[in-house]
């Protein structure tokens, strides 16, 4: 296995939990929310911090405001996690999941794993994250917007997007394990 393994995914597809087993399967590193505090540690910003401002795009006052003093914060983090991941990526085959990896990792096997909503609502009150059930629907979209336009401005490509990806999964269908050995199937047949 000589490739890096990006995942992009939907809120509340199980691609957390895809990535994982696929790198157990696989014998390789799993890279995710992780990322933050190890770009933190290299780029002296607090992991707290950090976490505030990831995944969110900046908005036109504060790009307008910063354009003539710095680079906005967003912008930092997004630059500090893409040189990491481009250092993990170097470093040898892994899976990173999350903050647009599948292009900053050119030559990555891409996966996007995505589910309907009815499956991403029941996976996330399982996982009891603390929204009550009638709001639910609406943080699942909310996080996936947020996504979306993160992913849209610092790649100028469109989220969720099957021709970005070499493989697309359907969670909702064949489960998390059934993802894992749809891929490990793809994976084999391309190395």
């Amino acid at each position: 296995m000589e490739k890096v393994i990006t995942i992009s995914r939907q809120f509340g597809s199980g691609g957390r939990e895809f990535g994982i087993k696929l790198a157990k399967a696989l014998g390789i590193p799993f890279y995710d929310k992780d990322l933050i505090t190890k770009a933190a540690e290299e780029s002296n910003l607090s992991a707290d911090f950090m976490r505030h401002y990831e995944e969110s795009a900046p908005g036109i006052l504060t790009r307008t405001l910063y354009s003539y003093y710095q680079i906005p914060m967003t912008d930092q983090i997004y630059i500090a996690q893409s040189n990491l991941i481009k250092k993990l990526a170097e470093a040898g085959p892994c899976v990173i999941i999350g903050r647009c990896s599948d292009v900053i990792v050119e030559d990555s096997i891409k996966i996007y794993v995505h589910a309907p909503l009815e499956k991403r609502i029941e996976r996330k009150l399982a996982m009891d994250i603390g929204v009550p059930a009638e709001k639910m629907a609406d943080h699942i979209r909310a996080t996936d917007k947020k996504r979306k336009k993160y992913y849209e401005y610092y790649t100028d490509q469109k989220w969720g997007m099957a021709e970005n990806h070499h493989l697309c999964l359907d969670s909702g269908i064949v489960g998390i394990d059934g993802c894992v050995e749809t891929a490990l199937e793809y994976i084999s047949k391309i190395q």
